[in-house]
């Protein structure tokens, strides 16, 4: 298990879409630790929980499999990979600003992620877009969220209540899963006393420190970021650039560039966002900031998990909620597209208008052919090929870093 979860850590590039590709792959395809069933539900319920769902999905994951253990081991072998690697690419951004050779690699690995993405998709469409409806309620969710810009919420509330509103086929399963209320309430406050009891320490000794601030901040970010990392990338560009001042609007938009092709979650950017916040007043207050945001932001995610979990296995067991669920995955389908073709046109493209309302608008003559070079060979040496993926990535890696030493 920690071979097999380290292994997602470490190469979980490309945002949660190619994130959920690379843990189907892992888990239902290659290892069959879950059936298709299991990760559509867990993807379902994650989804619908605030915070990132590729990180949930991989602790949900780890729950299924080895209880509340596996649930730790699986979120923090996805998370902290990527943290440092977040954590060391802030610090040299700090002394050396961007660094050219370094994101012409990474252009590589984003576009070897697209052919993650393009594999998970063709996989998910079979088992979650089973009958008109459901592909009805996946190609409305993709239609609302990149053409028209609809609230996340409205699309997931939108699925369950179609979900919902479907006869029950059959009668109720009796759950193999119990819980009680008291059990629950005792997980709530545990990982709740885990979760606040070092910030309140922080907050005694120091209420007006970068790093207590950070960590209220952060903490109600964990709290509200329904819809994923895109989703509140507004809310937190807000704070920390007009409100804290903790950095620059064009470091925000580097902090971004980097998070996304870094392994990991694309939320990662606030530990670079703690990291230029606490630097202002040195390292060790960089390293503490950073550790606090990183905390606050993925302690939550366990409580959500662990609290919530249980009961998603025996409301799947009722026909109407199992329905509801059922909408959400197709709808959870039409989200990943989405994330997907935002995610390609970002990387095939250097110029993208992102303002005003609709889709990101591509200027077609900034077709990068180096990033669409790698996009196809990586589609064909990972789908038609079916090289392994640690040596699609390495490859492509190296073919961008070479492009970038010739054209240099």
């Amino acid at each position: 298990m920690c071979r097999a979860f380290g292994r997602i850590g470490l190469l979980s590039f490309g945002g949660p879409a190619a994130q959920i590709g690379l843990m189907h792959q892992e888990l239902v395809a290659r290892r069959k630790w879950l059936d298709e069933d299991a990760f559509l539900r867990g993807l379902g319920f994650c989804t619908l929980l605030p915070g990132p769902e590729a990180m949930q999905l991989a602790t949900y994951a780890g729950w299924r499999m080895r209880g509340t253990a596996g649930g730790i081991l699986a979120g923090l072998l996805f998370v902290v990979p990527g943290a440092i690697v977040m954590v060391a690419l802030a610090a040299a951004y700090l002394v050396w600003g961007r660094l050219p050779g370094v994101e012409a690699a990474f252009l590589g690995v984003k576009a070897a992620a697209l052919a993650i993405v393009a594999g998970a998709l063709w996989k998910l469409r079979a088992k979650a877009l089973r009958g008109p409806l459901a592909i009805l309620v996946a190609g409305g969710a993709f239609l609302g969220l990149f053409l028209f810009d609809l609230p996340f919420w409205v699309v997931l509330v939108g699925a369950l209540l179609i979900g919902l509103g479907r006869p029950a086929e059959q009668a109720d399963i009796p759950s193999k899963v119990t819980t009680t209320s008291s059990g629950t309430l005792t997980t709530v406050c545990c990982w709740m006393v885990i979760w606040w009891a070092p910030l309140l320490v922080l907050f005694a000794l120091a209420p007006d420190s970068v790093p207590a601030q950070a960590g209220l901040f952060f903490s109600w970010l964990a709290t509200v970021s329904f819809g994923g990392a895109y989703a509140v990338l507004a809310a937190l560009a807000q704070n920390a650039v007009e409100v804290q001042g903790w950095l620059t609007a064009d470091q925000m938009i580097d902090g971004l560039g980097l998070a996304e092709t870094t392994p990991g979650p694309l939320i990662l950017v606030t530990v670079f966002t703690g990291w230029l916040a606490g630097a202002q007043g040195g390292w060790p207050l960089a390293v503490l900031t950073a550790g606090v945001t990183l905390w606050a932001t993925f302690v939550p995610c366990f409580l959500w998990i662990f609290a919530g979990a249980p009961h998603l296995e025996r409301l799947t067991t009722m026909p109407r909620l199992r329905n509801a669920l059922d909408m959400v995955s197709a709808a959870v389908a039409g989200v990943i597209a989405n994330l997907s073709l935002w995610f390609a046109i970002h990387v095939l493209f250097t110029r993208v208008d992102q303002g005003g309302f609709g889709p990101p608008r591509p200027d077609l003559y900034s077709l990068d052919p180096v990033a669409t070079g790698l996009a196809v060979f990586a589609i064909g040496w990972l789908l038609i090929i079916r090289r392994g993926l640690l040596e699609t990535l390495a490859i492509c890696a190296a073919l961008g870093g070479a492009a970038h030493l010739v054209s240099g």
